[in-house]
């Protein structure tokens, strides 16, 4: 890639090229995992690189398939797969890589950074954290909702950019309780257990995690489970204070909590106040309005009027900020990511009078001659 040049690098060839880092360690995720562990080694394979990928052992189903469709189509000494759960993943951070690829919670992502440090290899975190979803009382409240019981229940609610709470108005708070209550009879019919289109929680663990989130409230929304199936119907809380633990934790699953603020400088400071989140959705008609949250917030990403969307465009750089994570990728941005960029610069043996300014000794005379 051309590079701009200056005065003294006028007549000089000046360029950037991108090379291979070595070997990509590619940690998967088990809420999406063919994307989240595929998208990036795409971008590994393209940049050049050789990639090991370890898929999660909690979606059991899909690692195993991966380990054996993997090789039917690339070369298995530089693109294995290697399957097994903790043990097998503490054994490949062990190993020195050229970049480690981790998709995951924090707490994980914090030992995967340590483990890095050892070798001073560079990492790329997708991690998580509490996304907010600020809706605005003069937008259009329906639709709104729509878009958000959308994007907060699709996948049982285990998306990592799916909205983790709603701030709005107290006046308006009633209207989007009914309105999510009526979009939810409309996707999911009268019980979700029997639709074909509302999933389950991934484990045991997770569900215990996820009911103990709901201990103390009485839903106005859902509320039902079934441990039998790993079931929590889709669920919403409303009034639910800043400071409990419902709001201290990424929920990743089917709880939707409504914490109410008297406007938009409210919610502005409500979100300044916490860690920097993975996404921001914002519903509001104003554009003024808009543009002042997104300058007066941080976010590994923004979507107006819609949710999780942005996650779509390939042109857009996806990744977090902050405790939600570090680098980015999609599309162009996952081979810049995983390539180490050259600075090159080619000069001529001539002219070499121009260069007598930097030799020494350093006096005007000797300049001038």
């Amino acid at each position: 890639m051309r590079s701009k040049k200056s005065l003294f690098t006028i007549s000089d060839e000046v360029y950037i090229q991108p090379e291979p880092l070595g070997v990509v360690l590619i940690i998967g995720a088990w809420n999406y995992p063919w994307a989240l562990t595929l998208i990036p080694l795409v971008g590994a394979i393209a940049a050049g690189n050789a990639a090991v990928v370890k898929p999660s052992e909690l979606s059991k189903c899909s690692s195993l398939l991966l380990h054996a469709l993997l090789p039917c189509y690339l070369d298995k000494d530089l693109y294995p797969v290697v399957t097994g759960g903790v043990s097998e993943t503490q054994q490949l951070l062990r190993l020195r890589f050229d970049h480690i690829f981790y998709t995951g919670g924090s707490t994980a992502g914090k030992l995967v950074m340590e483990a890095a440090a050892r070798h001073l290899t560079p990492v790329t975190l997708e991690l998580g954290g509490k996304s907010p979803c600020y809706i605005d009382k003069d937008c259009d409240v329906r639709t709104a909702c729509r878009r958000v019981t959308w994007g907060k229940f699709v996948n049982c609610g285990q998306t990592c950019i799916a909205p983790d709470y709603i701030l709005c108005e107290p006046c308006i708070q009633g209207q989007v309780v009914e309105f999510i209550r009526e979009t939810l009879l409309e996707f999911y019919g009268a019980d979700p257990k029997c639709s074909p289109d509302y999933g389950r929680i991934i484990n045991q663990e997770h569900f215990n995690r996820i009911m103990s989130l709901m201990e103390g409230y009485t839903p106005v929304v859902g509320g039902q489970s079934d441990s039998s199936q790993w079931y929590i119907a889709p669920t919403v809380l409303k009034d639910v204070p800043p400071h409990s633990r419902l709001m201290q934790e990424e929920i990743f699953g089917p709880l939707l909590p409504i914490v109410t603020v008297s406007d938009m400088e409210d919610a502005i400071n409500f979100i300044n106040e916490r860690e920097k989140p993975l996404a921001l959705y914002i519903f509001c008609s104003d554009q003024k309005a808009i543009k002042r949250m997104i300058e007066e917030t941080t976010s590994g990403g923004v979507t107006v009027n819609d949710v999780m969307m942005h996650y779509t465009v390939s042109s857009l750089p996806f990744g977090g900020v902050g405790q939600s994570g570090m680098g980015h990728y999609h599309g162009k941005h996952t081979f810049d990511q995983l390539s180490h960029q050259r600075a090159c610069l080619i000069r001529s043996l001539k002219m070499e009078r121009v260069n007598l300014a930097r030799y020494p000794p350093q006096d005007r005379r000797r300049a001038r001659h």
